[in-house]
């Protein structure tokens, strides 16, 4: 079963770090990552850039509204996403407890939604 792991990181955390430090968490990250390929657990995953490179839509009043930055009222911004393949939510828990990056901040893991059957009766719909 596939799980989105959300990883948030504190405001300027990453950039008060001195570069050795960056470098190190960098590093410890990459190679759990290498780990999750080769056990098979990755299944992809991105960083994400700055919180103030993003655009937020909303649907308001008939229409939609675009907002510069994330919406969010937590210290905490959404730093990057992985995908990752495991048995169940505890298989993924104990997973990502060994990621690195837990250091920089929280991780948020959900089960993905399986959209298929949604998705194939919207098609007969549309057809």
């Amino acid at each position: 079963m596939k799980y989105i792991c959300l990883g948030y990181i504190e405001p300027n955390k990453f950039e008060s770090l001195s570069e050795t430090e960056r470098n190190a968490m960098l590093d410890e990250c990459f190679s759990y990552d290498d780990e999750l390929r080769r056990n098979g657990h990755f299944a992809g995953g991105d960083a994400l850039q700055p919180p103030q490179t993003a655009a937020t839509l909303r649907w308001q009043d008939g229409k939609v509204s675009i907002t510069d930055g994330p919406y969010a009222e937590t210290k905490e911004q959404i730093g990057g996403i992985l995908i990752l393949e495991a048995r169940d939510l505890n298989h993924a828990i104990q997973l990502m407890s060994k990621h690195p990056g837990v250091k920089a901040g929280p991780f948020e893991i959900r089960p993905a939604a399986d959209l298929s059957a949604f998705i194939a009766e919207s098609e007969q719909r549309r057809a």
